[in-house]
């Protein structure tokens, strides 16, 4: 009797990975998943946070995929090792500060690392040839499976039979015949193959999967590095950098301010770190000021900014709660900054 092969599956979330793990199910591998969790990961973070579209049904796309599927997730926590391909990645940068061919490398590597721990026999990726144009042209994708260290233990089973024949391919672990030919940026054949598979919700695609793919967020991660010694980060960093409106008034701080409920609730747990204000006599943001030496002539403007964003927005004055952090909580008045905000401000 032969043994049933084990494979684990890079699940993103997405439908690309979902219809690649269920293929080779469907040829009787016992598979496992695996989710890399990075700190960019666009996956839920805002819209749990966010009480804007509430109605809408909030989910984990990779657990809500492996739990469609049946499979076991493993959710790995990789921010730490993560941040030498965010900041030295051999391959660049693509359109914004995403390594993607690094991230990549870098993802599989670490699947590869865990089959050879956990005595699995394969790896799994939803990768369509010429989908995107960093990580999965016909030039790089060798690139990845042998700067990983996969090698032919990695399965693309989208695009197998566009691809040289892997391992389990020639093995006899999987059938090839069974695989696919998929290629280019139409999402067609996949959400042909779902139909066919009674697959009929699934993560719609949004441009990518990462922050760092996001031209705004990238401002504002350059804008960071530009104002610290060095170039680094820790996660509270890249966790603020998607929450809420950023100002930087004066070069030395800058200002993160909420733009509704849920992004102020979210800011409440980090008024024991930075110095904060909070419109007091109307409803308003709460704001977190971010730089070494906070004067209180910084404090007042960055009030005037917040009473901007108020309902007070019209009145004369605005009562505002300050606290550095350490220090008692008071209150100042200010007058709502008027006019538009000079650009340079807004990041």
């Amino acid at each position: 009797m032969s043994r049933q092969y084990r494979a684990v599956s890079l699940i993103s979330g997405g439908l690309d990975s979902m219809l690649a793990t269920k293929a080779i199910m469907e040829q009787g591998v016992h598979v496992e998943g695996i989710n890399f969790y990075t700190g960019f990961c666009v996956e839920g973070h805002t819209h749990a946070i966010r009480k804007q579209g509430r109605d809408k049904v909030k989910r984990n796309n990779s657990l809500w995929v492996a739990e469609q599927l049946g499979i076991k997730l493993h959710i790995v926590d990789i921010v730490e090792a993560y941040k030498d391909v965010v900041l030295n990645p051999k391959y660049g940068y693509g359109a914004n500060m995403n390594p993607c061919l690094d991230c990549k490398i870098f993802m599989v590597k670490q699947a590869h690392k865990w089959i050879q721990a956990k005595g699995f026999d394969f790896i799994i990726t939803g990768e369509v040839l010429g989908q995107r144009p960093m990580s999965q042209r016909a030039a790089v994708m060798p690139v990845v499976a042998r700067e990983s260290g996969a090698e032919d233990l990695l399965v693309r089973p989208l695009s197998a039979q566009n691809l040289p024949p892997s391992k389990p391919e020639r093995e006899g672990w999987i059938d090839r015949e069974k695989l696919f030919n998929f290629s280019g940026r139409t999402r067609k054949p996949q959400m042909a193959l779902a139909a066919q598979w009674g697959i009929e919700d699934y993560a719609q695609p949004a441009g990518g999967c990462c922050f760092l793919t996001d031209a705004n967020y990238t401002q504002k991660l350059k804008d960071l590095w530009a104002h610290r010694p060095s170039r680094d980060y820790e996660l509270d960093d890249i966790m603020l950098l998607k929450i809420g409106r950023h100002f930087r008034p004066r070069p030395h701080f800058k200002m993160i301010a909420s733009r509704e409920e849920g992004e102020t609730n979210f800011l409440e747990g980090y008024k024991n770190q930075f110095t904060w204000i909070k419109t007091a006599s109307c409803s308003g943001p709460l704001a977190i000021l971010d730089g070494d030496t906070i004067s209180d002539a910084d404090i007042e403007l960055a009030a005037q900014i917040a009473a901007k964003f108020s309902k007070g927005r019209n009145e004369a004055s605005i009562i505002c709660k300050v606290a550095r952090p350490g220090e008692d909580i008071r209150e100042i008045s200010v007058t709502p900054l008027a006019g538009e905000l000079p650009n340079e401000w807004i990041l």
